[in-house]
């Protein structure tokens, strides 16, 4: 992955890719597309990235690079499962809800699951260890109990947030289901 955050110009194209996707959908976003909006010619814009489908990669990468940051820190925080859960699923979309949630949403998952099947499976996979370790970490203190393998858990939790993902008609849906998930994951967890 190209470092956005520390090239200004990698920022652009970033930012311009982002906007395109959302607003014209993988398939009718060109490079030119995303160079106008990066303030930069094509052939400059083909200095960084060979074509769309890299760009799209890299965002993606930069999606789950992003993701595992905030779940990490979310499932840091004190709170209760429940508080502790909702915050880290909220965290794992930070940014990309937005961009699923347009009129091109389904098309952009369905070409991150085609053009990008290493980089979703290794962000999921890495996730899922996260949200593991943590559901160990509270069994452990006595704050959860765990109908299964930790593992398995985690990995439901991950599904299911895919799952409200490509279902939610709208951004405030979308924040809404994925908190009643973490309301429900986290009581049936929770020790009483």
């Amino acid at each position: 992955m190209k470092d956005s955050k520390s090239d200004p110009k990698q920022n652009a194209i970033v930012t311009s890719a982002w906007q395109a996707f959302a607003t014209y959908g993988f398939r009718k976003t060109s490079m030119d597309d995303i160079a106008r909006g990066a303030g930069m010619s094509r052939p400059a814009l083909y200095q960084h990235y060979r074509n769309k489908e890299d760009i799209f990669r890299s965002l993606v990468q930069h999606h789950y690079d992003e993701a595992r940051v905030s779940v990490r820190d979310a499932l840091q925080m004190d709170g209760s499962v429940i508080e502790v859960l909702t915050n880290a699923l909220q965290k794992q979309s930070e940014g990309a809800a937005e961009l699923l949630m347009s009129p091109h949403g389904m098309e952009l998952l369905d070409v991150g699951s085609t053009t990008a099947p290493d980089i979703v499976e290794a962000g999921e996979a890495a996730l899922q260890v996260l949200y593991a370790e943590w559901l160990e970490r509270q069994v452990a203190r006595g704050s959860a109990k765990l109908p299964g393998e930790a593992g398995v858990v985690a990995a439901m939790l991950t599904t299911a947030l895919k799952g409200i993902k490509a279902h939610a008609p709208d951004v405030a849906s979308y924040t809404a289901r994925v908190q009643l998930l973490g309301a429900l994951a986290g009581a049936g967890l929770s020790v009483r």
